[in-house]
């Protein structure tokens, strides 16, 4: 017997909406498929307010705008469970971010269950109840949909219900709930921005190899490889790979014949890219070089620095029963040591906002004079 509704018309949608409107807490997922693809292919959208468990098909209904609108209705607080693949659906798919939220995945973790706790081990742990997670490969585009698969969909926010008020009293007891919203407001930050095509190349894999005349070469082509990603929905790695365009932004063939003898482009490429390339590599910005990429790690006493820096944090983590990789990843290191050795010029690093700021600011200001 199902337990669920499953919505594939615009009316129903409409009928859907309508009640979850009045509800205080929904609890949502996402079924999407991403193999090759720049944006995630969108299958099957969860939903559950205590009532009425929805299984909405995006692809039978084509204006999901009612949905999208109600994600962003201040009454209603959103539950997800390691929700950063959700927003980025929310963000490219319905131009909208949930708010507001809370991320059972980082509840769990600020509780003290452990970081990056899964789905099913966060249900058995609480409820005892053992998920079958026998239909994670499913092609979630193709239709129909068998009913193993639709139960499956449908469990991921059946149980994550029934978990809202046991994670939420512990929360509570802790004295941390808004440390949660905090930091599941934080993982919808940038979200609905466009991509900066100019920043794309301080993404490409030994960008810091280069010099300034390099790196901006790199520059105009990474841009380039990104808006064509987007422009054909495809992953970035599949319109060009990192080495070859650190190899291009290295050599800067400056003709055709250049460009078709050079060993770092396949035939492939050179038939389909090669006018683009020159075009893109010839108009590269020379009047305004990107400054070399100071790469932190490199410098003298790094190592010690961090090691001092994680040291602290950890014993913090161990005592406030926080997993380091959340009060502290070496990404937080990195960014805070950056801010220490840069003079304190830019933005407070997040290591010392917020809840982790309240935990950490004595500790690391009295080890300042040490880095």
């Amino acid at each position: 017997m199902q337990d669920f509704l499953y919505v594939d018309t615009a009316d129903a949608l409409q009928t859907l909406v309508a009640q979850y409107e009045r509800c205080s807490l929904l609890v949502l997922d996402t079924e999407f498929v991403r193999t090759r693809t720049y944006y995630a292919r969108l299958g099957l959208i969860q939903a559950f307010d205590g009532e009425t468990l929805a299984l909405i098909d995006p692809v039978a209904i084509e204006d999901l705008s009612p949905f999208w609108a109600l994600l962003s209705n201040p009454n209603i607080l959103k539950l997800l469970h390691s929700g950063s693949e959700d927003l980025e659906v929310f963000a490219h798919h319905g131009k909208c971010q949930p708010a507001p939220l809370l991320d059972s995945q980082l509840v769990a973790a600020i509780c003290g269950m452990g970081h990056g706790m899964g789905y099913a081990k966060l249900v058995q742990t609480l409820l005892d109840i053992e998920l079958d997670k026998g239909e994670s490969r499913t092609d979630w585009i193709k239709r129909p949909l068998t009913e193993a698969q639709l139960f499956y969909a449908a469990n991921d926010v059946k149980y994550l219900y029934q978990l809202y008020p046991m994670l939420r009293e512990k929360l509570e007891q802790q004295g941390r709930l808004q440390w949660a919203f905090e930091e599941s407001e934080r993982m919808t930050e940038g979200r609905l921005q466009a991509p900066d095509l100019q920043q794309a190349y301080l993404k490409v894999k030994n960008a810091f190899q280069l010099q300034p005349k390099e790196l901006a070469v790199l520059r105009a082509l990474a841009a380039w490889r990104q808006a064509k990603a987007i422009k054909r929905d495809l992953a970035v790695g599949f319109v060009m790979k990192d080495h070859t365009l650190i190899a291009l932004a290295k050599k800067q063939p400056r003709s055709m014949n250049e460009l078709l003898q050079s060993r770092d482009l396949s035939d492939h490429e050179k038939r389909i890219h090669a006018k683009e390339l020159l075009k893109v590599m010839n108009n590269a910005d020379m009047s305004n070089l990107p400054e070399p990429l100071d790469v932190l790690a490199l410098k003298p006493g790094y190592k010690s620095a961090f090691k001092l820096i994680k040291g602290v944090l950890h014993d913090i983590a161990e005592s406030q029963q926080v997993p380091i990789e959340l009060l502290g990843s070496k990404k937080l290191i990195h960014e805070y040591l950056e801010w220490e050795w840069a003079g304190k010029q830019s933005e407070l690093p997040l290591v010392l906002q917020g809840w982790r700021g309240s935990l950490t600011a004595n500790a690391l200001g009295q080890i300042e004079a040490q880095l």
